[in-house]
């Protein structure tokens, strides 16, 4: 039941941080500011600090030190090991014909620094903070690697069912969720293998940044999901392998990898 707990609480969190952190600029500010994404972004990383200071506080108390903030040079390792997959199945789901090429201005690219900054804000490091750092550290505390592997990778991947998508059928609403949960999957094995919380946040914004680069269209969105959840997995196996993960909490000591 504790477990559990833990899950659901991350999963509300996630949901309000996204909420919350977001109103103001929507409220204050029309889509066409500029100023209005960035902005929101920037509120759901605050409003994901505080909420997940306050969980850890109470009524566990748990030291913030022990969420993995270590070295962030591994940002740009994960970012590698997320980019990579999704543009490898993208590329072979248009070599397939599961997707089509939509002509873009190249001068879009120049945004794609902004972008990153968007999605690093909004989506990777406070979903990150949470899953990987908060709900990683809380279970390592009594579960085995394996088991805390398998519940933070299935609990991410579960709760993108309310996620917007390309989906349109039951089918491919399944499919994607279980492609989060081969996110959710790399991202843990990076949590894993880098020792803290940095190298997950690479992945995830790597990952969106990934779908960014090709200017595809699915023409078979099922079949492009199923890529991209097969070499996600890949990249978690590789990332997990013969590795030991250095504990988050620092009176653990080391835990074996799974």
């Amino acid at each position: 039941m504790r477990t559990l707990w833990s899950v659901v609480l991350v999963m509300v969190v996630m949901l309000v941080q996204a909420l919350a952190g977001s109103l103001p600029a929507a409220l204050l500010l029309d889509r066409a500011n500029p100023l209005r994404e960035p902005l929101g972004a920037l509120g759901i990383t605050l409003t994901a600090l505080l909420l997940v200071h306050l969980i850890r506080r109470f009524p566990g108390r748990r030291p913030w030190q022990a969420l993995g903030w270590r070295d962030p040079s591994g940002v740009l390792l994960g970012v590698l090991a997320g980019a990579v997959p999704v543009l490898a199945a993208n590329g072979l789901a248009l070599a397939m014909g599961a997707s089509t090429w939509v002509p873009i201005d190249p001068s879009v690219y120049a945004w794609l620094p902004l972008a990153a900054v968007i999605v690093l804000l909004g989506q990777a490091f406070p979903e990150e903070l949470l899953w990987r750092g908060h709900l990683f550290e809380t279970l390592s505390t009594r579960l085995s690697p394996r088991t805390v592997v398998i519940i933070s990778s299935a609990g991410f991947g579960v709760l993108h069912i309310f996620s917007q998508s390309a989906a349109d059928t039951v089918t491919e609403r399944l499919l994607y969720v279980v492609m989060a949960v081969a996110l959710g999957f790399a991202c843990t094995a990076a949590r894993v293998r880098g020792g803290g919380l940095w190298m997950a946040v690479g992945v995830h914004l790597g990952f969106h940044l990934g779908m960014r680069v090709l200017p595809l269209q699915p023409v078979e969105f099922g079949v492009m999901l199923v890529l991209q959840t097969i070499t996600l997995t890949l990249v978690g196996a590789v990332l997990l392998r013969g590795r030991r993960p250095i504990s988050p909490d620092p009176q653990a000591g080391e835990r074996v990898a799974a």
